[in-house]
């Protein structure tokens, strides 16, 4: 089975948020009306583990998804993002591998990425 978008277009891409907290308080993804000093992130129980991310990719792929994008927040700061990268990187059927950052933290985090399979990055 392939899902399909409201024209009628193949679902080929997936963006997938690993975390919703961010180093930064830009307005470009956290504006100061909605996510404030006073904003409550999401406590750690609510966020998807790396099993379930990896169980919806396989999912998403089965349906004839090809290209996934790990998001944040700023995704680097979820802890051993490394190994979620890895598990992803070997669903088959996996075209791209990629994850957007602000990239505060990559210097010290790219090597491990890319070793565990990352393919590109976009720096916002």
């Amino acid at each position: 089975m392939i899902i399909k978008d409201t024209l009628d277009r193949p679902l080929r891409n997936l963006r997938i948020s690993v975390t919703d907290k961010c180093n930064f308080r830009c307005t470009y993804c956290m504006p100061e009306d909605v996510f404030g000093f006073q904003y409550k992130f999401l406590p750690r129980q609510k966020i998807l583990t790396f099993e379930e991310i990896a169980r919806l990719v396989k999912v998403f792929v089965r349906l004839g998804v090809r290209k996934i994008r790990l998001t944040g927040g700023e995704s680097l700061l979820r802890q051993q993002l490394d190994k979620l990268v890895s598990a992803i990187a070997k669903i088959p059927g996996i075209d791209d591998l990629a994850l957007t950052t602000n990239a505060y933290f990559l210097r010290e985090k790219v090597g491990l990425l890319r070793q565990a399979g990352l393919q590109r990055l976009t720096v916002s």
